[in-house]
């Protein structure tokens, strides 16, 4: 009997070319393997619902997990009348497909956070160096339980207050819905941060670029997470799905933007790859 193996796939972000690509690459075998998805499964590629539905159909034989990143959130938002879909998201048709009631009902019912063993953590944008994996579970299950509340009055009341900057920097003084948007914002939107863990949301641009003053990749801190736990994220497309150390890795490899779809295996922390096929006429 061949070996199972689990694989993490970063955001594939409705390339659902390239996600077919790559588990051809990687000769996933539904039977046996297991593909664990960093968020953002939906928005800019040629196929959100097709990849969606594909997704969901290897979650519901057990061959799969995802963790919501900004754009399944957004997806949620837009599906219940909160946002404006932007032009250049391709997630009408999600919307509009004759089960999409049922595909965003499942992916609101999502997890923030996801442990594939013991010593590895998933969440989309990464971990505050001031939270440990244990308290991230812990907030990452305070929005889910929002998120994914059977009575719709609950996840309306969030979603209504989801989208915001502030506040910035986390405090366990926070209550109510500014709560639930901080901790949102840390887990999915997440890139630079200051010391005590203030956010910064505009800077999207790789290592090599001028930052703001003040701030850095929340991963140059010492985390408290990755004291514990092998940290695996996704959502910075312009790190290319870099190695950051032993203890972090980045799985996005910017696939949308006409990079990579990758799949880091788990057992032995290689990396597979393939290019988008998929381009934009």
């Amino acid at each position: 009997m061949s070996k199972r193996y689990n694989y993490v796939i970063g955001d594939v972000q409705g390339c659902f070319a390239a996600l077919k690509a790559l588990l051809k690459e990687i000769r996933f075998d539904p039977d046996q393997d297991f593909i664990w998805f960093t968020g953002d499964l939906v928005a800019r590629g040629e196929d959100s619902v097709g990849a969606l539905r594909f997704i969901k159909k290897l979650a519901d034989r057990g061959a799969a997990a995802t963790i919501l990143g900004n754009h399944d959130l957004s997806l949620i938002a837009s599906a219940r009348g909160f946002k404006k879909i932007k032009a250049k998201d391709r997630v009408q048709d999600v919307i509009d497909a004759i089960d999409g009631d049922e595909l965003i009902d499942w992916l609101r019912k999502q997890p923030l956070c996801l442990f594939p063993n013991a010593e590895t953590m998933l969440t989309h944008a990464g971990v505050p160096c001031i939270w440990s994996a244990e308290k991230t579970a812990e907030l990452a299950q305070e929005v889910q339980d929002a998120v994914g509340h059977e009575d719709l009055m609950v996840l309306d009341a969030f979603l209504a207050e989801m989208f915001g900057a502030q506040p910035d920097l986390w405090s366990d003084d926070l209550t109510g819905m500014a709560r639930l948007r901080c901790i949102t914002n840390y887990l999915t939107r997440m890139r630079l941060t200051t010391a005590e863990g203030q956010l910064e949301f505009e800077f999207k641009e790789g290592l090599d670029a001028p930052m703001p003053g003040g701030y850095k990749p929340w991963f140059d801190y010492e985390s408290q997470a990755a004291k514990t736990h092998h940290l695996v994220f996704g959502h910075w497309a312009a790190l290319h799905a870099k190695r950051i150390s032993d203890d972090i890795q980045s799985v996005d490899g910017g696939c949308v933007w006409g990079h990579q779809l990758v799949a880091y295996r788990l057992e032995d922390q290689q990396l597979f790859a393939v290019e988008n096929p998929w381009i934009e006429s």
